[in-house]
């Protein structure tokens, strides 16, 4: 792309319950393309979304949204709908990767490696019986075990349930944000992500919470709740697989441009497992990909240029 001046609509905001996350990445983002020169538009995604993109006429659309209509393939396929290049991955990666569930099926059917886990949705428990099965799906899974909503990002509603007593809040408060919930085996290890851009993976980072084990919600974007260090402390081996790992999973949801991959490295045995793919990772000051990008001597503003460039590629 090299330094052409274009007409960039960074989208931002939106009704999910990661608005201010994304608000917060949209506003970065903005102040790194006009530092490049480039006619920025900044758009609160809301009911009027096509009236506004449609009266900017951008070259391209920076997709700065997290959660729900903004990572779930739903604002891209209106962009492709108006013809607007954008950041990011496409409709069926968006979705896939929206989709833990589905993501993680994905996964398993292709061999990479990620915790055993077990999937239901409101109708399973209320018309289907599924509370009975609990003990069998407690003693596949084994204790503790993570509840999860199927479809939010950024730690939001994640619980740990430590033993049977604990799972039926844990199964309420995951509900309380998606209509399927996932429970997953717990990996007692290393919180790691590896980054893509392009091609590349980028280095490896590591998530040490202030209150071991609880990579929540806040820890993840209140600075001084975690400690982020990257490069991670690993063995060089390590580094590389955890590297392949998430090009792996980058390539076989179909992601583009940029994506994120959050693995566990099992204290125990060393092994590395993964949990999820980000198709629009966050780009705040406590963001993941942005702290990488730095350690592989990339600014943040070449980063958010090079993303943009992709989307014109």
């Amino acid at each position: 792309m090299g330094r052409r001046k274009l007409s960039v609509a960074v989208l931002k905001g939106g009704r999910s319950l990661e608005r201010g996350v994304s608000l917060t990445s949209g506003a970065r983002v903005e102040d790194a393309l006009e530092r490049r020169g480039h006619r920025v538009v900044g758009i609160d995604v809301g009911h009027d979304l096509v009236a506004r993109l449609r009266a900017a006429d951008p070259d391209v659309a920076f997709v700065a949204l997290h959660g729900r209509d903004g990572e779930d393939g739903t604002v891209q396929e209106l962009l492709e709908v108006l013809g607007i290049p954008y950041t990011g991955s496409g409709v069926s990666a968006c979705i896939r990767c929206t989709d833990k569930v589905l993501a993680k099926h994905a996964m398993r059917d292709a061999g990479i490696p990620t915790p055993d886990f077990l999937s239901f949705n409101e109708t399973a428990f209320k018309e289907l019986g599924a509370a009975e099965a609990l003990g069998a799906i407690e003693e596949r899974l084994g204790f503790p075990l993570v509840v999860k909503p199927a479809d939010q990002g950024s730690a939001l509603g994640i619980k740990f349930a430590a033993d049977a007593a604990a799972v039926p809040g844990a199964l309420v408060a995951g509900f309380s944000y998606s209509t399927k919930i996932l429970l997953e085996r717990h990996v007692t290890g290393t919180d790691l992500a590896v980054s893509v851009l392009g091609d590349e993976a980028l280095p490896v980072v590591q998530a040490i919470p202030a209150d071991a084990g609880a990579y929540d919600f806040e820890a993840r974007y209140n600075i001084g709740n975690t400690t982020f260090v990257c490069p991670a402390d690993l063995p060089a081996e390590t580094t590389a697989q955890a590297q392949e790992l998430a090009l792996a999973v980058h390539r076989l949801l179909g992601c583009q441009g940029f994506s994120r991959v959050d693995l566990m490295r099992d204290d125990a045995t060393g092994e590395l497992t993964v949990l999820e793919a980000n198709a629009v990772p966050g780009l705040t000051e406590t963001s993941l990909m942005p702290l990488a990008a730095e350690a592989a001597g990339i600014g943040f503003d070449e980063l958010i240029g090079r993303i943009v460039g992709l989307a014109l590629d």
